[in-house]
């Protein structure tokens, strides 16, 4: 949950609090019950079943469908990495770091904390990584935001706006994302942890979806008091920063919020690589696990080193990084309903009948993620196309 409020995630916030002032904060509260809905499940199916999510699928449904829902994945995630790194390269940027060197930095980083440690270990790196985050709300209330223009813009919502729609879709992409529902499926099994642990996986689930959102609002309103009023948009990381940075001192602002936009950017680009390379794992029917050796996980460690350094060779080559932040969380967006219809279709069949989703619960759930989609969909395309 804590990947979640990632280097696409900061970029998204700050694009809509700077194109849209607060019309898009109400958003980042109802998205809670989404997204813990959604992680809650792969909770569920996780502890219960000891199986992921592809795995599940190749056995419900056949190799050829979990291959499908494996690419779906690699899509979702090797656009995520390159927003990662596209973000940590704008955070070296304000202090006139090269780009290639933080490319090989973190690659050399990320490779040698994997190959040398075990899952937990790998783990409290990045939650000590992601703590840095809370930079975002010191800066939310050290900009002062206008109440009575905030409490006029969030219950003004432009649905019939395609630019208002694309940065909804964004949002949207950027907080319930394929690779973060994997993910958490596929990591409490490599913790090898069981159902007696399901009470402690949901109230941690819980915190974590307020925690990724509190943040996020936080983003929004730092950039609606400080940005606010540039309808077109912004054109890169150095602009968010610098404002950003203005509200603690021109020294120790950028730093402030590099090191946010770093901490959350590091912690998603392990997340999306382990995501994608258990997907790939979980298809083939092959070993994976952090808990094995490289020599005994050739099919684990193999495509984790060749996604991480393809994703730093193609941001080398230069991209603009506001833009790809955005569109990827629009793709995001387009793939919820894939991603939803299966998770509910497995919570719903696939877990043993004292865990399985039922009752009203379900009825609750069946229409919330039916109305996500749709509105993935519609804001996706709207925005998009220019409906």
């Amino acid at each position: 949950m804590m990947a979640d409020t990632e280097a696409g995630s900061v970029i998204t916030a700050a694009q809509s609090g700077a194109q849209w002032g607060y019309r898009l904060l109400l958003l980042q509260f109802l998205l809670v019950p989404l997204m813990f809905m959604a992680q809650e499940l792969t909770v569920r199916l996780g502890l219960c079943t000891g199986k992921g999510y592809v795995e599940l699928i190749r056995q419900r449904f056949g190799r050829v469908m979990a291959a499908i829902t494996a690419t779906v994945l690699l899509i979702s995630c090797f656009g995520a990495l390159l927003t990662q790194m596209s973000g940590l390269v704008g955070a070296g940027s304000l202090f006139a770091i090269p780009g290639w060197v933080i490319l090989l930095m973190l690659v050399v980083f990320i490779l040698g904390m994997v190959l040398t440690g075990s899952y937990r270990s790998v783990e409290r790196v990045t939650l000590a990584l992601g703590l840095f985050g809370l930079a975002f709300v010191a800066m939310a209330i050290k900009s002062r935001p206008d109440m009575s223009r905030l409490l006029h813009d969030i219950a003004r919502m432009p649905l019939d706006n395609p630019d208002y729609l694309y940065l909804m879709a964004a949002n949207l992409g950027t907080s319930v994302m394929p690779w973060t529902v994997f993910y958490q499926q596929s990591a409490l099994i490599d913790k090898g942890l069981d159902a007696t642990h399901l009470p402690i996986a949901r109230a941690d689930t819980l915190m974590g979806a307020v925690f990724c959102q509190v943040l996020t609002a936080a983003i929004v309103i730092a950039a609606a008091a400080t940005l606010g009023g540039h309808p077109a948009g912004l054109d890169s990381i150095a602009q968010i920063g610098e404002a950003f940075g203005a509200l603690i001192g021109p020294a120790w602002g950028k730093l402030v919020f590099a090191i946010g936009l770093a901490g959350g950017a590091l912690v998603a680009t392990i997340v999306v690589c382990l995501s994608a390379v258990w997907a790939v794992g979980e298809a083939l029917g092959v070993r994976h696990s952090l808990e094995q050796h490289p020599l005994d996980a050739p099919w684990f460690y193999g495509p984790f080193a060749l996604l991480l350094i393809g994703g730093a060779v193609l941001v080398g080559s230069g991209v603009n990084l506001i833009r790809l932040s955005i569109a990827v969380g629009v793709l995001n967006a387009l793939l919820i309903p894939l991603i939803l219809l299966f998770l509910f279709w497995l919570a719903y069949r696939a877990l043993p009948t004292e865990h399985r989703l039922r009752g009203r619960y379900a009825q609750v759930v069946a229409v919330i993620f039916t109305l996500t989609s749709a509105l993935g969909l519609y804001a996706g395309l709207g925005g998009a196309l220019g409906w």
